[in-house]
């Protein structure tokens, strides 16, 4: 699915109508080059669950949690774009931070991906001529249940 983002406001609206339908154990993961809207997207899911704080890129701490009642569900925010092996996640207690949360992943094939996943929504932003273009695939656990 092919969904066009213009400007910030239809960001947010797919943020929230991500954030909507995320359920612990799931997985977003968010791909695409430098500056394409990565972060921005997490931004706004993670304030569509409710947190009304700032919302710093996890690129240097690699992982940002979320817990309520911030937010709807626990929610973990990592970006690996500073991972050189797909074993660093794991070294990091990834699976720990996972365990019945959500994840928001940007740079997730740095990560090993979770596309394999049934509960990966990936989405891939590409920059078009007036703002973005999201380009959405669900695991088995997102159909019926898309954005």
């Amino acid at each position: 699915m092919r969904i066009e983002l213009p400007d910030l406001e239809a960001t947010a609206a797919l943020g929230a109508r991500i954030a909507d339908r995320l359920l612990p154990g799931d997985v977003v993961a968010l791909s695409g080059g430098l500056g394409a809207g990565k972060t921005t997207l997490a931004r706004a899911i993670i304030a569509a669950l409710g947190h009304a704080g700032e919302v710093p890129s996890p690129t240097f701490a690699i992982i940002e949690t979320y817990d309520p009642p911030t937010v709807r569900l626990p929610l973990v925010h990592a970006d690996f774009y500073r991972l050189v092996r797909p074993e660093d996640a794991e070294e990091i207690g990834l699976d720990d931070y996972r365990s019945g949360a959500a994840l928001i992943a940007e740079w997730p094939d740095h990560a090993g991906g979770f596309a394999h996943e049934a509960g990966c929504l990936s989405i891939r932003l590409e920059t078009a001529e007036t703002g973005r273009i999201a380009i959405v695939e669900g695991g088995a656990d997102w159909l019926g249940r898309m954005p």
